[in-house]
């Protein structure tokens, strides 16, 4: 871990860039993701991430330099907790952002598992987006693929609800519906598509086959063209007419786990 000046300014080169990235909503100039609070700190470490630079505030320095112990290629820089909460996006940082180099997948990586992959269609809410990533990861998907009109894959707000699963899961990022089909026909996968009212209760689907699961858009759900593709599975519910989108991956994915038989 090397220490740097510390930061006094808000118009330092650093925090701007990393309120640019927040703002846009993705990576750095020099394509790192904005990593906020100690969590995601901890998971970049644990993900064995390359991690060039850390802004702590004084109040939590002590465990940052913990936690970099080490760490001989990062950077550490002081700065006021002020000055952090004003670049960030979160209500509260911790006093911690980390700039994190994302790991390097190509699309053929997220089907090397044995698991569903669960493609993202147009899913918009950055928090949705990051917890359907992490029910992934809990649930034994072999990765991801994430179709352009999604939310940003490193909006910091998208990494935060994904509690770190991001780092790990491998994905196909940018896809247009053709190139999604193509991919998954390609790699001999079954589709399901999660539908809000009509379709196989998730028991009566087969995940232990090579498959893929569909998550729609918020409002519209899937596309016609996955509809057409695939078969539809709608989770039953008793007093509310639908489920929130992270919600029912969820559902679907701890089914496809538990007909795998893994544990």
């Amino acid at each position: 871990m090397k220490q740097a000046p510390e930061i006094q300014s808000p118009h330092n080169l650093l925090l701007k860039e990393i309120h640019r990235a927040v703002r846009r909503g993705g990576l750095t100039r020099e394509g790192l993701c904005v990593a906020e609070g100690f969590h995601l700190l901890e998971e970049a470490l644990r993900s064995e991430l390359r991690v060039p630079a850390v802004l702590a505030s004084q109040e939590a320095a002590g465990r940052v330099r913990q936690l970099l112990r080490g760490r001989a290629e990062t950077r550490l820089s002081l700065a006021a907790a002020e000055l952090l909460a004003r670049a960030g996006s979160a209500e509260t940082t911790q006093g911690v952002i980390a700039l994190v180099e994302p790991s390097a997948f190509e699309p053929g990586d997220a089907f090397r598992a044995a698991g569903p992959v669960v493609v993202l269609d147009s899913v918009q809410d950055p928090g949705n987006a990051g917890a359907i990533a992490r029910a992934a990861e809990a649930f034994g998907a072999s990765g991801l693929v994430w179709m352009k009109g999604t939310a940003a894959r490193w909006n910091p707000k998208t990494l935060r609800a994904s509690a770190g699963s991001l780092f790990r899961l491998p994905a196909a990022e940018g896809l247009e519906t053709e190139e999604a089909l193509s991919l998954l026909r390609r790699h001999g996968r079954r589709i399901y598509v999660a539908e809000p009212r009509e379709g196989l209760p998730p028991w009566r689907a087969d995940w232990r086959e090579p498959c893929a699961l569909v998550i729609g858009n918020e409002a519209r759900g899937p596309q016609q063209a996955f509809r057409a593709a695939g078969a539809a599975v709608c989770i039953p519910t008793a007093g509310v007419e639908s489920l929130n989108a992270a919600v029912a991956a969820a559902v679907l994915l701890y089914e496809s786990m538990r007909q795998r038989g893994e544990k």
